[in-house]
């Protein structure tokens, strides 16, 4: 997403004097400096970008360096943010909790990371591959599991399912083999979580209250959704723009892997556990052994990209390890990330998404930047291979997300969200979702045989071969948590999208110039020269062109819905999904009577229009039903 010009404008100014402060002496990090250099930025930066408020903490040695809150809890009333009172939704940086209250229990011996997970579930995983899932596996995104979406997000606390009927309700097929192509999971986490839940023998929220809230004084967290009623007062509004009314409550469904309600100042309690049990200065979280354990890189799917270690995403930079976690609900954005080896920590959250997508920009470049400023290194220079122009021929095509859906709907988002990775003449690359702040694509160099840098920044994408053969391609910026797949000429959207797009026009026209067609006819007196029978499958042709229009229709409508709002795909919307798989059906039965009148006007000579148009026709009923039938917009089952 493109930024405003204001805020863009902003922040480049900040990477310019970040670029020369790099080769001069870095601030000191203290609270002071840190403080102004915060306020400096963020307030222009949450008011230009249409956002409500935010909280941002940074952690120096066991301390908390700088605590602050901008803009309002709720528009309304002004309330302002309190980074010591007001709750944020975390998303995803609720994994982090979960993955850590794993690592106590495999501490303890009662879990094991390389087991397959069977052993710990009352119910089965189908199996696939001949490899088992482990916890491993699942903590690093690698479990092979396609994206569903229903029960996702509720709005409706009748519509929330609880932990164990998620888990059971929920089967995604294993699309790939295990700890072999990353795949950002929600349903991975939720087995962690339901994991915790059957071996310690507590409740899953009641264990986090137990086992790492309490003992770390974080009383303004919870998992618990609703929220109890204590903390209810204290919740902050989620937006979509601050200028927008509030939305409601989200509620979670897969819990373990989004639904932290937190402050501020108890993510810098939980950063400060976290890497005082990384350096064995404190064991009251985990062990020195599991802590480091945990923060160690346990898979990288394409070198020198960066990948994951258990829970946590690589993101090194400047030459220091960095450790995070990015989050997001519909309204919340969130990120942590620590800086291990210099004992530093970050957390920010922000409630809204914010025009164009701000709140994505401003903790991404906030983020750089912080490091940039107090921990600066020089890019290294570029030099040109002289091999570098055939191998970024090699990798251009077309290419789509490992985090996907296979035997859903979703596989059309899929198909929409392909892009192609193109060379350019001097053998750089474009890599399309990888755009600069100013939302143009960036250059990507090659700094070694087949892995490229960005022309003006630290960041990398990389790609695995095998021979001539493209793997996959990972970015920096995708943090180890999916990569990109080739394309098969089939499947690609390059192609697909307008025959679709070609066959819908024809079946529009078809469906609006019937009645004009024969109002005209009528109102001339001229009849159609067809047999009765003949007449009554042109009709009939023309029926099904309309089912088919308002079943791509259909279809368009509930996509929206759920683009617009993650809670209607809760359930709601179930009777409208058989309604358009029946019509998908009435429609393929439908294109063989199109093939029957586009072959019946070849046949009876009615003229090149006629039959051109009717053949058109028939074609383009084929290809929508082949269409439905491949992007799974016909099933006998419900799905999503």
């Amino acid at each position: 997403m493109r930024l405003f010009a204001a805020t863009t404008a902003f922040i480049l100014a900040t990477f310019v004097g970040n670029a020369v402060a790099a080769e001069s002496a870095a601030p000191e990090l203290t609270r002071a400096d840190v403080e102004a250099w915060l306020d400096g930025y963020l307030p222009y930066a949450i008011r230009s970008g249409d956002i409500a408020g935010g909280v941002i903490v940074v952690v120096k040695d066991g301390e908390v360096l700088a605590q602050k809150g901008y803009g309002y809890a709720d528009v309304a009333t002004q309330k302002p943010v309190d980074p010591e009172r007001t709750l944020f939704r975390a998303g995803s940086v609720a994994k982090l909790v979960t993955h850590t209250a794993v690592m106590q229990l495999v501490e303890q011996g009662k879990l094991d990371l390389d087991a397959d997970i069977a052993k710990y579930l009352d119910f089965p995983i189908p199996e696939a591959y001949g490899k088992p899932v482990t916890l491993h596996n699942l903590m690093t995104h690698t479990g092979g599991f396609e994206e569903l979406v229903r029960g996702l997000m509720a709005s409706d606390p009748k519509m929330h399912m609880s932990l164990e009927t998620y888990v059971k309700a929920t089967h995604p097929t294993r699309i790939f083999p295990p700890g072999e192509v990353p795949s950002y999971c929600n349903y991975c986490v939720t087995l962690e979580g339901y994991i915790v839940q059957r071996v310690s023998g507590e409740d899953f929220d009641d264990y986090l209250d137990k086992h790492i809230f309490a003992p770390l004084g974080m009383s303004n967290s919870t998992f618990r959704q609703p929220l109890p009623k204590q903390l209810e007062e204290q919740m902050s509004k989620g937006y979509r723009t601050g200028s927008q009314p509030p939305n409601y409550f989200e509620l979670v469904g897969p819990a373990p892997a989004g639904s932290l309600s937190t402050t501020g100042a108890d993510m810098a309690r939980f950063m400060i556990a976290e890497m005082k049990a990384y350096s064995g200065a404190d064991s009251t979280l985990l062990g020195k052994e599991a802590a480091q354990r945990m923060q160690t890189t346990m898979f990288r799917p394409v070198p020198p990209s960066v990948g994951m270690a258990i829970g946590f995403f690589e993101r090194d930079r400047n030459g220091h390890r960095i450790r995070e976690h990015g989050g997001d609900t519909q309204f919340f954005h969130s990120r942590l990330a620590m800086f291990m080896d210099d004992n530093v920590g970050v957390f920010m959250s922000f409630n809204s998404s914010g025009k164009e997508g701000a709140a994505y920009k401003i903790r991404e470049a906030l983020l750089a930047q912080f490091t940039d400023r107090y921990f600066p290194a020089p890019l290294p220079e570029l030099t040109k291979s002289p091999d570098a122009v055939g191998r970024a021929q090699l990798v251009a095509g077309r290419y789509a997300s490992s985090r996907r859906a296979e035997t859903t709907f979703f596989k059309l988002f899929t198909l929409l969200g392909q892009g192609t990775v193109a060379p350019k003449t001097d053998g750089a690359l474009t890599v399309p979702g990888l755009d600069g702040l100013n939302g143009q694509p960036r250059e990507w160099h090659e700094v070694a045989p087949f892995a490229w840098r960005d022309k003006n920044g630290p960041e990398h994408v990389a790609v695995k071969m095998d021979g001539n053969r493209v793997q996959m391609l990972s970015a920096d910026e995708a943090g180890g948590i999916l990569v990109f797949l080739p394309v098969p000429w089939q499947q690609s959207g390059a192609w697909i999208l307008p025959v679709v797009g070609i066959a819908s026009v024809i079946l529009v026209l078809t469906v609006l110039a019937w009645p004009i067609a024969a109002w005209r006819r009528r109102r001339r007196g001229i009849p159609l020269a067809l047999s009765p029978r003949e007449l009554s499958i042109y009709r009939i042709a023309r029926v099904v062109a309309l089912i088919n229009v308002v079943f791509l229709l259909g279809w368009m409508g509930i996509v929206s819905a759920g683009s617009a709002d993650l809670a209607a795909y809760d359930g709601r919307l179930d009777t409208w999904f058989y309604v358009l798989h029946v019509l998908g059906l009435i429609g393929a039965v439908g294109a063989i009577v199109a093939l029957w009148n586009g072959w019946l006007a070849i046949a009876g000579k009615r003229g090149w229009k006629a039959t051109t148009w009717n053949v058109g026709l028939a074609v383009s009923c084929i290809a929508i039903t082949w269409f439905a039938f491949a992007f799974n917009l016909i099933r006998f089952t419900l799905k999503y």
